[in-house]
């Protein structure tokens, strides 16, 4: 996985330099104006989501390097792709971008402690003895928290330049999110189909479940439809470069990659018939 361990960490840094440049501090001050909604989305994301990937492992007796690599995406935030669909689906952008933002930010710790405490349950030996929790946090706040803060640096000095030309950003990191992908499945080719054919129910059953869930959870509790539609796509529309990026930094072996690489695809298909079926809803 050469390749891909050096394409991951610059992509994602850039991807999250893309998504400071969409931040305000207006993004941060709406946590604590409308708490509600915000909170219902971040206890489905950083809680409900992994305890579910969890009991997907021991349902389905998934092999070790497959189990761990559905704890891994379970465990990451929410993506800029995130915000794009929950566009479409005529949900609260607003909401999105806050969710996606902070939980990007908790992630630095929150991935860490989720994975090694799930490598632990599972008994996986095959880390680095060189990776500890705190080394891979301080690994992601390099190429997360660092390029979030450095992007709301530049948006404040430039608001009405990265304001106009945000649509483009958004295409670049959708881009760079894709280089990653296709970087897996060159370079493992002779491998990927047999990975998928192990990890594509797990993936499937995770992506599905979670955004049900999240949407009646969300029913409950949350202010409206479109607080619902957010925060069901929030947690089926995961930070897959993140996840690529803390994979190759514990392993060597692309099996633990593969989970992303099969969630990503299902979640653009799931995620878009979820939006066709809710995008009317009001």
């Amino acid at each position: 996985m050469e390749i891909v361990t050096k394409i991951a960490p610059i992509a994602l840094a850039l991807i999250m330099l893309g998504l400071g440049l969409g931040l305000t501090v207006k993004d941060f001050k709406r946590v604590l104006t409308t708490p509600k909604d915000f909170l219902v989305g971040i206890v489905c994301q950083l809680i409900l989501l992994p305890i579910i990937g969890y009991l997907i492992i021991l349902v389905l007796r998934l092999p070790t390097e497959i189990a761990l690599g559905l704890m891994i995406i379970a465990s990451a935030p929410g993506g800029v792709t995130s915000n794009v669909l929950t566009k479409f689906a005529n949900g609260d952008v607003a909401l999105s971008i806050s969710l996606t933002a902070v939980g990007s930010l908790i992630s630095i710790i929150s991935v860490p402690f989720i994975v090694f405490t799930s490598a632990d349950l599972l008994n996986v030996t095959e880390m680095s003895k060189e990776i500890t929790m705190t080394g891979i946090a301080i690994k992601m706040a390099l190429v997360v928290t660092v390029p979030v803060i450095f992007g709301m640096i530049i948006r404040s000095f430039a608001d009405n330049f990265i304001s106009s030309n945000l649509k483009m950003i958004n295409k670049i990191t959708g881009l760079l999110f894709i280089i990653v992908f296709i970087a897996v499945w060159v370079e493992e080719r002779e491998n990927i189909f047999n990975y998928l054919a192990q990890a594509g129910t797990a993936v499937l059953a995770l992506n599905i479940i979670m955004m049900i869930l999240a949407f009646y959870i969300a029913k409950f509790f949350a202010s409206g439809i479109s607080q619902k539609k957010c925060i069901s796509l929030e947690c089926g529309l995961q930070n897959g470069t993140l996840a690529v990026f803390v994979a190759t930094q514990i392993f060597d072996d692309v099996a633990y990659v593969v989970p992303t690489a099969a969630y990503a695809l299902i979640m653009y298909i799931t995620g878009f018939i979820f939006i066709y079926i809710l995008r009317d809803k009001n």
